[in-house]
C-alpha cells in the first residue's frame, strides 16, 4: 500500500512511454511493487511514444474498500460521519462544520403546555403558573466538526475520528405578545465524540463513544441539567440507517442535582431510524426513547418528515409529530403531544 501513490504518479508522468515496456514491467514484477516501480521509471525515460490509454491496469494489494469506492456515491451515514475519509476541507473555512442532528424552524402546537414546571429537587418548582400559549415557534441548530483523525486496526475498526458537536433547541412564545413574546425554554447541548469506523459498506458502520452535557442555563426554580456518557452503534442498509445509543448519567450530589428522577422519564437510551429514497427529495426520521420499566413504562416518540417540497435551494417543508415525556429539558417530566410544521435546512 505504501507504494501505491508513487506508482500511480509515475504512470501518469510516463503517459508517453512505450506500451510494451509497461506490459513487461507489469508481467515480470507482478508480485513486487518496488521493482515494478523501478521498471516503470526506466520505461518512462525512453523516447518511444505510446498513448496513455494503452497503459496496463495496475492492481495494488491493500486498498481499503472505502478508498476503492472513491468514485461511488457516498451514503448518508458515510457523508455525515466522513467514514471514508474522502472529505477534503480547508481548515479555515466554514465547510469544516458538518450537520449533526436536524436543523429546522417550526410553528408548533401542544395539547398541554407546561405552565408550571416542577422537579423532585428542593427549590425547583415554579410556585405561580406562567401565562403561556399552546402555540409557539421551535427551532433547532446542530453541527459538529472533526479535530483529529487516525487510521487504526483495532477489533475490526479501521478509522478513529474525534468530533466536537453542539446542538441548541429553543421554544419561543412568538405569538404571546401580551407577555413580550418570551423564550419559554432553550436547551444547550455540547458533546465530545470518538467515532470508530468499521470500513463496512453495509450493515454495522460506526461506533461512537461520547460525553454529553445538557442544560437550560437557567437559575432556580427553572434550572435543569444532566451529564451523560454513552455508546452508540450505527448501521446502514441502502436508504435506511439506524443509530442505537445507551447512556449512563454521571451522578451529582443531592444539593446540585436539578432533576434527580430524570432517567425515570428520559430513559437510558434512544433509537434513531432514518429513511431517505434514492431521489433524496424527502426523508423520514423516527426517534424513540424509553425507561425500560415494566411497572411504570414511560417514553417518547418523535416523527420528522421532510416533504418533497423545495423552498429555495437550502430548505424543504418539514412536519413533526411527538408524544411523551421530555419534549424539552424543562418538560422532562411533563407528558404532551405536539404537532409542528415549518422548514428544515439541508446539509451544507
Amino acid at each position: 500500500m505504501k507504494y501505491a501513490i508513487p506508482i500511480l504518479l509515475t504512470i501518469t508522468s510516463a503517459a508517453h512511454a512505450g506500451a510494451d515496456d509497461y506490459a513487461r514491467c507489469a508481467k515480470d514484477y507482478a508480485g513486487n511493487d518496488l521493482e515494478r516501480l523501478k521498471c516503470y521509471d526506466a520505461a518512462a525515460s525512453k523516447k518511444d511514444v505510446a498513448p496513455a490509454s494503452s497503459l496496463p491496469a495496475l492492481s495494488v494489494q491493500g486498498d481499503t474498500s472505502a478508498k476503492a469506492e472513491q468514485g461511488a456515491e457516498r451514503s448518508y451515514m458515510t457523508r455525515v460521519w466522513n467514514l471514508d475519509n474522502l472529505a477534503d476541507h480547508d481548515s479555515s473555512a466554514l465547510d469544516r462544520l458538518q450537520p449533526h442532528q436536524q436543523n429546522y424552524l417550526l410553528i408548533q402546537k401542544t395539547n398541554s403546555i407546561n405552565s408550571q414546571p416542577y422537579s423532585q429537587a428542593a427549590g425547583r418548582t415554579v410556585a405561580t403558573p406562567y401565562d403561556f400559549d399552546t402555540a409557539e415557534a421551535k427551532f433547532q441548530i446542530s453541527f459538529k466538526t472533526d479535530f483529529a483523525t487516525q487510521d487504526i486496526d483495532l477489533l475490526g475498526m479501521h478509522t478513529l475520528r474525534f468530533w466536537g458537536a453542539y446542538t441548541q433547541q429553543s421554544y419561543w412564545q412568538v405569538f404571546n405578545t401580551r407577555n413580550s413574546s418570551p423564550f419559554r425554554e432553550t436547551d444547550y447541548e455540547p458533546e465530545l465524540i470518538a467515532a470508530f469506523g468499521t470500513g463496512n459498506q453495509t450493515g454495522w458502520k460506526l461506533l461512537n463513544l461520547g460525553l454529553l452535557h445538557q442544560s437550560n442555563g437557567r437559575s432556580n426554580p427553572e434550572s435543569r441539567s444532566w451529564n451523560r456518557v454513552y455508546a452508540q452503534g450505527g448501521w446502514e442498509w441502502g436508504n435506511f440507517s439506524l443509530l442505537g445509543r445507551g447512556w449512563w448519567r454521571v451522578p451529582e450530589s443531592a444539593a446540585k442535582d436539578d432533576n434527580p428522577d430524570i432517567t425515570h422519564y428520559m430513559g437510558y437510551g434512544d433509537l434513531l431510524m432514518r429513511w431517505q429514497p434514492e431521489d433524496s427529495l424527502q426523508s423520514v426520521e423516527l426517534l424513540l426513547r424509553n425507561n425500560l420499566s415494566l411497572s411504570q413504562n414511560l417514553g417518547y416518540v418523535q416523527i420528522d418528515w421532510t416533504l418533497p417540497v423545495d423552498l429555495g435551494r437550502a430548505a424543504s417543508l418539514h412536519a413533526q409529530l411527538s408524544n411523551g415525556y421530555g419534549e424539552s429539558l424543562i418538560d422532562y417530566n411533563h407528558r404532551q403531544t405536539t404537532v409542528g410544521l415549518g422548514i428544515s435546512f439541508r446539509e451544507w
